[in-house]
């Protein structure tokens, strides 16, 4: 007989079922998916926030923003997940699919990377 992955308890049902209730298995998927960090959680929240920010003003999919606007909804410039260089020698940022250029005069090109 089988038993749950988070409480032990023998399993009733279907021959592949892991968990006992819907309860045990979101328990167990928090305790394996949480930061495990203070430091990594951190990390994980301004990136959710500087992603929130760019998506929110960049509803077309390519638009143009000031660093001040970017600045004063709070978004900070050193935590992005992943840069591309572009063959004309562009440097864009990127949060996952939402990305930016940095312009001239303080400027900056919002994209979205179509997934």
């Amino acid at each position: 007989m089988k038993t749950c992955l988070e409480c032990g308890d023998p399993i009733v049902g279907r021959e592949d079922k892991k968990f006992c209730s819907d309860g045990c298995r979101n328990a167990y998927n928090n305790k394996i998916n949480k930061d495990s960090t203070n430091y990594m959680r951190n990390i994980n929240n301004k990136l959710r926030k500087n992603y929130r920010i760019l998506s929110e003003l960049n509803v077309d999919g390519k638009s143009k923003t000031t660093r001040a606007k970017l600045m004063s909804k709070g978004f900070d410039f050193e935590f992005f997940t992943n840069v591309l260089n572009t063959k004309t020698g562009n440097t864009y940022y990127f949060l996952y699919d939402q990305g930016y250029m940095v312009l001239d005069n303080d400027y900056y090109m919002l994209v979205k990377k179509d997934i």
